[in-house]
């Protein structure tokens, strides 16, 4: 399978606004009681200038206003039942506040195939980068994922 002309491949970009509420759900959903996510005066005691995002709040930007599984397999030409999600890793530069608006550019940056007796597989390398409504960029994600590739088993 020849998957090498994914590198490079450009996602179409998507915004979201970040919302108060939101921002509350996620910390919730994630079990995060850290009262900066809940109430602002908490969080400018600790010197942010309002309640501020949990460390992976940016899936709840990817899941909402991103491309869905379905979109991204269809995009990159998957299998979807072979799909593995295989890391993620986030670099932050920016705090991010209810209110400000995050844009994203997401690309394929590297794409591999690993071969062996059982078969083989692809990875994908994945970055987003995204940036609030200044055009100051306030976080990375990268991540990698897994196709499964079906082979004959050598005997």
């Amino acid at each position: 399978m020849v998957v090498e002309g994914k590198k490079g491949y450009r996602f179409k970009p998507y915004s979201m606004v970040v919302e108060r509420g939101k921002i509350k759900e996620f910390a919730m959903a994630v079990g995060d009681d850290n009262p900066i996510y809940y109430e602002k005066d908490a969080a400018t005691k600790a010197g942010f200038k309002d309640i501020t995002v949990p460390p992976t709040f940016f899936t709840v930007i990817d899941m909402w206003a991103g491309p869905n599984f379905e979109e991204i397999c269809r995009e990159l030409e998957l299998d979807p039942v072979m799909v593995l999600h295989g890391e993620q890793e986030y670099e932050y530069f920016y705090n991010i506040y209810p209110g400000d608006e995050i844009k994203t550019v997401s690309t394929v940056q590297d794409v591999a195939t690993r071969t062996g007796s059982m078969g083989g597989m692809n990875i994908y390398l994945m970055e987003t980068n995204y940036y609030n409504q200044n055009g100051q960029k306030v976080m990375i994600a990268r991540s990698k994922i897994i196709e499964r590739v079906r082979g004959q088993r050598n005997e």
